[in-house]
């Protein structure tokens, strides 16, 4: 692991996009049923250009058109998103920003 030089900070995880999330479970269901962008695109009605974009986390998604990617897989709206949440659950927690004063804290009565 490479040293940082004293004084600087690990860099920080940055908050995950729920479009990856949702994008990685569809690419990830799809090729492990050995399916084409074409196969899955044509059995949802949907572009191939626009399901790769949408497996790449490029594109934010309609309800409906999640739900159509979904049934193409064999999923219901609910298991895709049930999926990608189980994904999110698993990732390192990003920080929350720290507050910059320094000073003394009161409360008052």
């Amino acid at each position: 692991m490479p040293l940082r030089p004293p004084g600087t900070r690990a860099p920080e995880a940055k908050e995950p996009l729920w479009r990856d999330l949702v994008g990685d479970v569809l690419r990830r269901e799809r090729l492990a049923q050995e399916r084409t962008l074409k196969d899955v695109a044509d059995a949802a009605r949907i572009s191939m250009p626009y399901l790769s974009e949408l497996e790449r986390g490029r594109k934010e998604a309609s309800s409906e058109v999640l739900a159509a990617a979904a049934r193409a897989l064999g999923l219901g709206l609910p298991d895709l998103l049930s999926l990608a949440q189980t994904r999110l659950a698993g990732l390192p927690r990003a920080r929350p920003a720290r507050a910059s004063y320094q000073g003394d804290v009161r409360l008052a009565a």
